[in-house]
């Protein structure tokens, strides 16, 4: 006897944080997967331990703690795929898993959500500025050694209350506030030249059991996958980990990948950058060529000197 229901109309399950923001951001693959498989999809919504402890990221050992109750729950079956915001995703591939789609970018700026609309120029001396980000922390100091650096915790919202209420701003990702709806908190967004941001940041990564990856093959943007991938290959050149205070970010231009990377120490009083290029077309694997020359650039240069390099994550 055959089954009246194949393949092709069960349910893909998606494992997904139960924050605003990752429901949202998960909301908005599962829409996109049903459209292009024309399967239903649901999602599973896991609790991890760095949504449960209130410790800063630092001390929990870095943003993987995100990513490992979602990856045990695929490894169980629990779920079929499994969401990331990808800035948030170690760099070392996990046993039996595999990122098999990578949607097309967001905005990969950070923002600054400041009281009375100011800006981080206009920003008075001794405000204090408040973010959980090792890397902005070191940002914040360098561009602005007169303010308070703030370590905070918590989800896109409760950092936003606190707006006007004990610190004058806090600095989020841009892409997380256009996801829940709030672009309005925004008083300035920082330019990526002058504020490189987290690597991967922006864009989400799919990831599913090995030999699965065309359940969710559809959605990969390939010149996405390019240019996050050279910006993970940093960190992973690095052994920095996704919590060091390193930023990269990458394009595509006319088939010519162009990287940059800048390392700072975490008091903000040292940093290096590196910037190459390289044609999609000459090499075999582009991204992890330019991350190579950048990061031989950068540890020439001397920036295992002075920032937490060596630990990867």
């Amino acid at each position: 006897m055959t089954s009246s229901r194949t393949a092709d109309t069960s349910v893909i399950r998606i494992g997904t944080r139960g924050s605003a923001l990752a429901l949202a951001q998960t909301g908005t693959v599962a829409r996109s997967l049903s459209g292009k498989t024309g399967r239903p999809v649901e999602l599973v919504t896991i609790s991890t331990e760095g949504d449960r402890s209130k410790e800063s990221l630092a001390s929990l050992g870095g943003t993987g703690v995100f990513a490992s109750a979602l990856r045990d729950a695929l490894l169980a079956g629990e779920c079929d795929a499994i969401v990331h915001s990808l800035k948030d995703l170690p760099t070392a591939p996990h046993p039996g898993l595999i990122i098999a789609a990578i949607p097309r970018r967001e905005d990969a700026r950070d923002a600054l959500c400041a009281r009375d609309g100011l800006t981080l120029d206009t920003l008075p001396e001794g405000a204090r500025v408040g973010t959980g980000s090792p890397r902005r922390q070191a940002q914040l100091r360098a561009r602005r050694p007169d303010v308070e650096v703030v370590d905070i915790r918590g989800n896109i919202d409760s950092r936003l209350r606190r707006v006007g209420v004990d610190l004058d701003a806090v600095i989020l990702a841009a892409a997380g506030l256009g996801r829940i709806g709030r672009l309005d908190a925004i008083s300035e967004f920082l330019g990526i030249d002058g504020w490189p941001t987290a690597p991967g940041q922006g864009a989400l990564a799919i990831e599913v059991r090995v030999g699965d990856e065309k359940l969710v093959k559809a959605l990969d943007h390939s010149t996405t996958r390019f240019v996050v991938e050279a910006e993970r290959e940093v960190l992973a050149l690095l052994e920095a980990g996704c919590a060091a205070p390193i930023g990269a970010n990458a394009l595509v231009d006319d088939g010519l990948l162009f990287l940059s990377a800048r390392v700072y120490s975490p008091d903000g009083a040292n940093r290096i950058t590196s910037s190459h290029a390289l044609y999609l077309s000459d090499v075999t694997n582009p991204s992890h060529d330019v991350a190579a020359r950048v990061a031989r650039d950068l540890l020439d240069s001397g920036a295992a000197e002075f920032a937490p390099l060596g630990s990867t994550s």
